[in-house]
């Protein structure tokens, strides 16, 4: 059997499932952000008032939300794995710093206009948790770069952070998701007052939508992200098979050869470590 035969990804078309619905639902999210702060609130400005305060959950929306679940999943689209590992870490890297820009510009028009308006900051727990997850998402990004951009670092050292970072990643993921959630229905009630949030009047209706949006886009990140099935492939197995493919159906993931190389690596060192010592 060939390496482009064994080297396959297990269920091609549900992994293309998931993408293409989880990118829609992303997309349909903003959609929805955006219709909410045009049609029902105030609009977009930057004057301390209400526009400004708007630039904070749509930005947060398409920044915290959108773009760190697509960097979440950059890494497991089979028609990047004709690039270097290089190329596409600097993608996820792109990515998570263009979110985290968004985040900033979001984070000071909240202030701005607490500040324009005599509102306290910090006071709810919508605030302590987006403000946590604010500052753990640079501490992400400058780790991921210090260790898996620059060359210098030893292999051991990626390595042994590899699931720190990992986990820090869907965990920053997921509390952006908990704070949207808290932040819209916290607006919500605050907002409407005549009717009021509990009457269900159309805004409230739109913005418990999108909530859904934002949970079941978070949820198919998640999924996308933990499948072992759907990883990327070792540098020299992914160059392989892109080399020999010309469609994203032929690009499939290489863990069948990935485990069994890994395997055959060891005991090979094994045998030549019992060697060594017997010549000793």
């Amino acid at each position: 059997m060939s390496l482009q035969q064994t080297a396959r990804m297990e269920n091609y078309m549900q992994f293309l499932t998931f993408f293409i619905l989880a990118l829609a639902l992303g997309i349909v999210s903003i959609a929805f952000a955006l219709t909410w702060v045009l049609h029902y609130r105030e609009g977009l400005g930057w004057d301390g008032g209400a526009a400004e305060f708007n630039w904070h959950p749509l930005l947060m929306v398409i920044g915290f939300i959108f773009l760190q679940g697509i960097a979440i999943v950059v890494y497991r689209l089979p028609w990047t794995w004709r690039c270097s590992k290089q190329m596409m870490k600097l993608i996820h890297a792109g990515l998570n710093l263009l979110a985290f820009i968004l985040a900033i510009i979001s984070v000071v028009a909240v202030f701005d206009f607490h500040n324009a308006k005599n509102i306290p900051n910090m006071y709810s727990l919508h605030s302590w948790i987006g403000l946590a997850a604010v500052i753990l998402y640079p501490a992400q990004i400058v780790m991921g770069i210090a260790v898996y951009l620059i060359p210098a670092t030893p292999v051991y050292v990626r390595a042994a952070l590899m699931p720190v970072h990992i986990y820090s990643g869907l965990f920053i993921f997921t509390s952006g998701i908990a704070t949207a959630l808290m932040g819209i229905t916290e607006k919500l009630i605050f907002s409407l007052k005549s009717p009021a949030y509990k009457d269900s009047p159309p805004e409230a209706v739109l913005v418990n939508v999108l909530g859904l949006l934002i949970v079941a886009f978070g949820g198919l990140i998640l999924w996308i992200a933990t499948r072992p099935s759907w990883k990327r492939p070792k540098e020299g197995i992914a160059l392989t098979v892109s080399n020999n493919s010309s469609s994203p159906e032929d690009i499939k993931v290489g863990t069948a050869m990935t485990l069994r190389t890994d395997q055959e690596f060891s005991l090979e060192t094994r045998r030549r470590n019992g060697k060594a010592e017997e010549s000793g």
